[in-house]
């Protein structure tokens, strides 16, 4: 089962969960209309458009409003500490992302320690859960993180406790891509499997780079936000399908780059008109 964790910005909107569906340009769990916004509603959005076509259940989500305050994030924080998270007891083995957390160390660790009481579960963190996982000690207990060239650099710096505070010689080396790798696993802030963000995709394994992605190259698709949450969502559902988180990480960022090839977008396309390509993308990538 593949379940996602996260805030959306809706000042009002309490701890929600349920099954979600992404279907003529609407989201909804168990019935409820989210509003799309880019985040964790694009997660989810791709999520489901993967998991249906790949034949998969759909997306189990836990989601609650967060509009920087940090006080959705501490409602998910404390829920999964308390709650015996019954649903992921349905399932021998669960895929668990977690997306747009704002990071409280003492709540994430407590949560990741909850987590990986199942040992079969796999634990996927988009930035800001890589952020706290970074800070807490604790990346080597996720399978994998979705970090950008910046935010890779946040990883490899083993004192920056924010990416503010990035060491500048470090930044400044963020395209030295396998020198960043080595910094961040020499110094156990990294999850076991890495997609690094870019004009190159870069699928890194134990600090290894198994794998180069550059085509198609879409230009047009750098000014819409989302594309990294996209990303997110079709990752986790293939990882959830069965396929090794290699694999999945490979065909995800194929998929993801022939998503915004089919869809011939401008710089004004919202990253949500693009997902009903993510079918053929899909299709394309595993025959690739």
């Amino acid at each position: 089962m593949l379940i996602i964790i996260g805030t959306l910005p809706v000042k009002t909107m309490s701890l929600t969960q349920g099954f979600c569906v992404f279907k003529n340009g609407k989201l909804e769990i168990d019935g409820l209309t989210l509003p799309l916004i880019n985040g964790t509603s694009i997660v989810m959005a791709a999520a489901s458009i993967a998991c249906e076509h790949i034949g998969i259940e759909k997306p189990y989500v836990i989601v609650a409003g967060d509009i920087g305050s940090g006080d959705g994030s501490n409602q998910l924080y404390r829920f999964l500490r308390n709650t015996n998270f019954d649903i992921a007891k349905k399932s021998c083995k669960n895929v668990i992302t977690m997306s747009y957390l704002k990071p409280n160390i003492l709540y994430a660790k407590d949560v990741v320690t909850a987590l990986k009481k199942r040992i079969n579960d796999i634990l996927i963190a988009d930035s800001g859960s890589m952020y706290v996982a970074k800070a807490a000690g604790i990346a080597k207990d996720f399978d994998l993180f979705t970090p950008d060239l910046g935010e890779m650099a946040f990883l490899a710096d083993h004192e920056a406790i924010h990416p503010a505070y990035v060491r500048n010689y470090i930044f400044n080396s963020k395209n030295d891509v396998p020198g960043l790798i080595a910094k961040a696993y020499g110094s156990h802030d990294a999850a076991k499997s890495l997609i690094i963000k870019g004009v190159s995709d870069y699928v890194v394994e134990d600090g290894k780079i198994v794998a180069q992605i550059s085509e198609p190259c879409v230009p047009t698709l750098e000014p819409i936000g989302g594309t990294g949450d996209s990303l997110l969502g079709i990752v986790s559902a293939l990882v959830a399908s069965g396929h090794k988180i290699i694999d999945s990480s490979i065909i995800a960022c194929k998929t993801n780059r022939l998503m915004g090839a089919l869809s011939n977008p401008d710089p004004a396309t919202k990253v949500w008109e693009i997902l009903r390509y993510i079918p053929d993308a899909l299709n394309s990538s595993i025959k690739i």
